[in-house]
C-alpha cells in the first residue's frame, strides 16, 4: 500500500462522489478479508441494481436519475472486488431486521433475498442472518462496520458507516473491539446462508420465511 499510487478506476468518479466515497473503494481493492455487520440495509456489497436505486432514491428523492445512475454505476464496480483474483474472503452479518424494513419495495426486497441465495454460493462469500429471537444485542458498537483485513496485519481498518461522515478507524484497540464484537454476532447468528439447509434454525430458513411474509 506503501507503493501504490492511490490511482485506480475509483478516481474518474471525483466528479460525482465525494473522497470518502473514493477512499472506501480503494481500501476495499487492497482487502483480503471482509467482515462486515449490517442491521439496517443489505450490505453494499451485496445489493441489486433495483435494491440501490430504490435505497438511492428514497434517501435523495431530489437526486437526478443520472446522478443515481453514476451512483449505482459505482458500487457496481465495486462489488467486482468479490469476484476478481486473488479473491478475498467476505463474510456478512444482515440482521433481519434489514428485511423487514420498508425503504425499498417487496419486489424488490424478494429480488435481493434471491440474490444474496446465489452470491452465497460463491466459493469466497459468507452470509449470516442475526434473527430477531437471537435476544440481546451482542456488539457494542451501534452502527453497521465492516473490518478491512490486509495482507499486512497492522494495516486493518475498520469502516463504520455514520449518518453523516463514515469512519476509517485503524488502530489496534478498536480493530480488536470490533473484531470481538462480529465473532460474538456471528457465534448467535443462523447457520450460513446455504440452500442444502432449509430447516428453521438456517439462515436459509429464515430466508425462505421472508420470501413467504414478504
Amino acid at each position: 500500500m506503501t507503493r501504490a499510487t492511490g490511482k485506480g478506476w475509483w478516481t474518474r468518479y471525483g466528479e460525482v462522489l465525494d473522497e470518502r466515497a473514493r477512499d472506501l473503494a480503494e481500501l476495499e481493492s487492497a482487502t483480503v478479508a471482509f467482515r462486515s455487520f449490517e442491521w439496517l440495509h443489505v450490505p453494499g456489497l451485496l445489493q441489486t441494481p433495483d435494491y440501490m436505486r430504490e435505497i438511492f432514491a428514497g434517501r435523495n428523492p431530489e437526486v437526478s436519475t443520472v446522478l443515481i445512475d453514476k451512483y449505482i454505476e459505482f458500487r457496481l464496480r465495486r462489488q467486482q472486488v468479490l469476484t476478481e483474483e486473488p479473491l478475498p474472503h467476505y463474510h456478512a452479518v444482515v440482521h433481519e431486521a434489514a428485511f423487514h424494513m420498508h425503504f425499498v419495495s417487496r419486489k424488490t426486497m424478494r429480488g435481493q433475498l434471491q440474490y444474496l441465495v446465489e452470491a452465497a454460493q460463491f466459493p469466497n462469500v459468507t452470509v449470516q442472518l442475526l434473527p430477531f429471537k437471537a435476544g440481546s444485542y451482542p456488539a457494542i458498537a451501534g452502527a453497521p462496520f465492516t473490518i478491512h483485513d490486509q495482507e499486512a496485519p497492522q494495516l486493518a481498518t475498520v469502516y463504520v458507516e455514520q449518518p453523516l461522515n463514515p469512519l476509517f478507524l485503524g488502530d489496534r484497540f478498536h480493530i480488536d473491539q470490533f473484531g470481538t464484537d462480529f465473532a460474538r454476532m456471528s457465534s448467535v447468528s443462523l447457520a450460513p446462508l446455504n440452500p442444502t439447509e432449509a430447516h428453521e434454525e438456517s439462515s436459509f430458513g429464515l430466508v425462505q420465511h421472508l420470501r413467504y411474509v414478504l
